[in-house]
């Protein structure tokens, strides 16, 4: 017989990524109850288990961002500044980029993200108003209506805990709690007849989702064999070759995202890349692989300190494209999640033994699992990078021509009267599961709107993560780190903004002085609603 205990809470979330983090930091500094299921070990999502270092936009550094994500990056630098032997040109730096990666200002091992997280959420664990469910995940709902009531908590050991509370915030990575609840939602591509979005097919294609990916973290150890072993299904992945690709996937060569031109890679383990230019703007990055998403650069520490950089495999090759894990069975869900642990070992492996090398040779034997990085001892990632969740049918939904720069121009994104923050990052679609190539398309700096947050008929369920009301297209530009980030910081807000005002979301939704006066306690919290007069990319 399952084992199963109740506990009440004032805000259940589900799902301890980016955005259920800041929902329940968000929630708890306004003095309330939380309780947090995470499916994995970590918390962090896409930052720390999923192995992703941030994406993010050009303006970073000055504006782009609540003042909650700023001090998650400020600690992240204080992390390396307290406890790494970082030369004095580096910790003088108050830029410091402990990887020189060319994706992101601040690329940095996931291990250490979760330490400042695991740090920021500590003071609230300490007090009883925190719980953190570990390898947990809500397997049922009650509902009465349009609210629900409880959720059903299930372990690692099979045991499970009801939890009732007022406010229920999704922030699952493949937004579970929707089908579970009730909740009126989508998946996969919308149709440009329902959206008028210029780059929607004609007709919806519910299973047509982005591909997810496994990361993987590496070393590169001169002189040294670390080559694993061949993977079993490694024949069919060195010859596979997704539709609209121009070669095999196992390669060096992939289409650049934003011309479709097919483009050959650089990788060289360890190479001296100059000065590193980490501005999407200018350049995106993806061509020298080794530094692109590089989280541990060896200049940066103390001479002797490492041997060699670390970097991440976050590229194109090993988008996994067979299938989705939305909308199928359990067994082709573990079949698609094999598969794409599969895949990225075969990428490694080819690496290690075929890659060609500028000298005419072969393969990188020396190149070495990290698991330490990412927290495993298999050297993946506790969980694959998710890029498209199911999404909730909202009181608004986003569009492409919201803000795409070929449709709105010098007029910028559209204003949101209900804006509860900003963002910024091309329309960045990878390839799908549908056979479409990459869909990127330059975006003006835009705002979130909390019409987006809100479902059309559920009362206390709030999305918190990249399970927003976008479509399949703007989702490309919604679902990175400090968006993410902003989105569970409102909807942990707002559920506490409604308990202390024995409000519901849609009457702040719906009524100007009340919404009016939730967006001044955002911008008290340091939330930016408006970007100044930048251009988009």
């Amino acid at each position: 017989m399952t084992r199963q205990s109740e506990t009440e809470t004032d805000i259940v979330v589900a799902g301890g990524g980016l955005g259920g983090v800041a929902a329940a930091l968000a929630a708890l500094r306004r003095g309330r109850s939380v309780v947090l299921v995470e499916e994995t070990g970590w918390i962090g999502g896409q930052l720390t288990s999923q192995g992703v270092p941030p994406d993010e936009h050009t303006w970073i550094e000055q504006f782009g961002c609540t003042r909650s994500y700023r001090g998650l990056r400020d600690k992240i630098r204080d992390y390396y500044r307290t406890w790494y032997p970082l030369t004095d040109e580096a910790r003088a730096r108050p830029d410091l980029n402990p990887g020189e990666g060319r994706v992101s200002r601040l690329c940095h091992e996931p291990k250490v993200a979760v330490a400042v997280l695991e740090a920021m959420v500590a003071p609230y664990v300490g007090s009883g108003r925190l719980r953190i469910l570990y390898g947990s995940r809500v397997v049922a709902a009650d509902v009465d209506g349009d609210t629900v009531r409880a959720v059903t908590v299930e372990g690692p050991e099979g045991e499970q805990l009801v939890v009732s509370a007022s406010y229920v915030l999704d922030a699952t990575e493949l937004g579970d709690l929707l089908p579970l609840t009730g909740a009126e939602h989508v998946t996969g591509f919308e149709s440009g007849r329902e959206t008028g979005e210029p780059s929607a097919p004609d007709e919806a294609q519910p299973d047509n989702m982005q591909a997810f990916s496994w990361l993987f973290a590496i070393d590169h150890r001169a002189g040294e064999d670390h080559t694993i072993d061949r993977p079993a299904g490694y024949s069919d992945w060195v010859r596979y070759q997704p539709p609209k690709w121009p070669n095999p996937l196992l390669s060096l060569h992939a289409p650049d995202p934003r011309t479709l031109e097919n483009v050959r890679r650089d990788f060289i383990p360890n190479a001296e890349s100059g000065p590193v230019v980490a501005d999407q703007r200018a350049d995106p990055g993806d061509k020298e692989l080794w530094a692109f998403r590089r989280v541990l650069s060896r200049k940066v520490f103390r001479p002797g300190f490492a041997a060699s950089d670390v970097t991440i495999v976050n590229w194109p090759m090993i988008d996994y494209l067979p299938g989705p894990l939305i909308g199928v069975s359990d067994d082709e869900r573990n079949k698609h999640l094999a598969g794409a642990r599969e895949l990225s070992l075969s990428m490694l492996y080819w690496l290690q033994t075929e890659a060609p090398r500028l000298d005419g040779g072969t393969g990188w034997p020396g190149l070495r699992l990290r698991g330490d990085v990412l927290g495993t001892a298999d050297g993946l990632a506790k969980a694959p990078y998710i890029r498209e969740s199911r999404r909730i049918e909202a009181r608004y939904r986003i569009v492409e021509q919201d803000l795409s720069m070929q449709v709105r121009g010098d007029r910028g994104a559209v204003n949101y009267p209900d804006s509860i923050g900003v963002g910024m990052y091309r329309i960045d679609l990878h390839p799908s599961t549908g056979g479409d190539t990459y869909i990127d398309v330059a975006s003006c700096p835009f705002q979130i709107p909390l019409g987006a947050l809100l479902p059309v008929r559920m009362r206390n369920l709030l999305a918190a993560a990249k399970n927003i009301g976008t479509t399949h297209i703007t989702n490309g530009c919604y679902r990175l780190h400090p968006v993410e980030w902003n989105v569970g910081e409102v909807a942990g807000a707002l559920a506490a903004h409604c308990l202390d005002n024995a409000l519901e979301p849609e009457q702040v939704h719906a009524d100007s002085n009340r919404l009016r006066a939730f967006q001044g306690e955002l911008v008290a919290d340091g939330i930016e609603l408006a970007w100044p007069e930048v251009k988009g990319y």
